[in-house]
């Protein structure tokens, strides 16, 4: 993996936990770092599930993006209902 292959996975990463965050209903109390790190490994693991499963993932794909983000979306859901229970003060 090259130096512009690992920034391009850091960009994509911060959208897709963007976007995994705006799916998610409700009030998330996470902090923004927290949700750009699930962003990035939700990127991560979404492109293996979609290598896995059959995706070209050489250029855009629709697909990918999807498998990405609902995994964000998930990543965001889990952390800011643990954070809720916890009062939201441990992960500031």
């Amino acid at each position: 993996m090259t130096v512009t292959g690992i920034i391009t996975a850091l960009i994509v990463g911060l959208i897709v936990g963007a976007l995994g965050r705006l799916v998610v209903p409700g009030r998330q109390n996470i902090p923004i770092w927290l949700t750009m790190l699930i962003g990035v490994v939700a990127a991560l693991l979404g492109t293996v599930i979609a290598r896995a499963a059959g995706v070209n993932t050489s250029g855009f794909s629709v697909l990918e993006l999807v498998i990405q983000v609902v995994l964000a979306a998930v990543g965001v859901a889990i952390v800011a209902g643990t954070a809720g229970r916890r009062g939201g003060r441990a992960l500031r």
